[in-house]
């Protein structure tokens, strides 16, 4: 279909949230045998329109009280190949941002890589679960402001998975968790920035 892994990954999460299918690990993917079963969701706003930006920083702060931690996991628990993968998707993201790209799918795949680093599964099903509202940029895109305004984010944001990364990697939790508190919550503070200057 001429999509990344990446696209399928996140549509295979989305369909899961909603309960109409199953993934068995090194298996597949498969249609839930309760398809109808009503589940939990974040609604797109009122009737289906975009996120607003009060919607992004309540999902901003849900983020805060489960990713804190599991960075600090993450910085006990990763493997190996876990820590290869977060740095595989930090390095992602640094190209991505070179090419002109907004990053956002790699820049889930580096959260979620963290969460899948705390060896246990329901911090990367969390992390599933919210799907897109994870990156709130891809749901707000036009309040971003310029080009130049954009990437200078995007690249504030990159010193901060850096930082929280190399916390990761020296097996300091203390300091992975206050790296991604600070990150989580200068994301909240620029959006609620963006929501005083549209309102203002």
């Amino acid at each position: 279909m001429g999509v990344s892994r990446t696209v399928v990954r996140e549509a295979v999460a989305a369909l899961r949230a909603e309960g109409l299918v199953l993934t068995r690990q090194g298996s597949g993917a498969y249609v839930s045998r309760d398809a109808n079963r009503a589940t939990f969701r974040i609604a797109d706003g009122s009737r289906g329109a975009p996120s607003s930006i009060g919607d992004v920083v309540s999902i901003v702060e849900l983020r805060l009280a489960v990713e804190v931690e599991a960075a600090a996991l993450a910085a006990v628990r990763a493997t190996s190949s876990e820590l290869r993968r977060i740095e595989a998707a930090l390095a992602a993201i640094d190209k991505a941002i070179a090419s002109g790209s907004a990053a956002i799918a790699e820049d889930f795949a580096f959260h979620r890589a963290i969460a899948e680093a705390t060896r246990n599964p329901h911090y990367a099903n969390f992390l599933d679960f919210l799907g897109r509202h994870v990156i709130p940029r891809q749901t707000i895109r036009a309040a971003q402001g310029s080009r130049s305004d954009q990437l200078s984010y995007l690249k504030r944001i990159q010193r901060d998975h850096a930082r929280i990364a190399e916390a990761i990697r020296s097996r300091n939790g203390g300091e992975a968790r206050k790296a991604m508190r600070a990150h989580l919550t200068k994301s909240m503070d620029h959006y609620r920035k963006l929501a005083v200057s549209m309102t203002g």
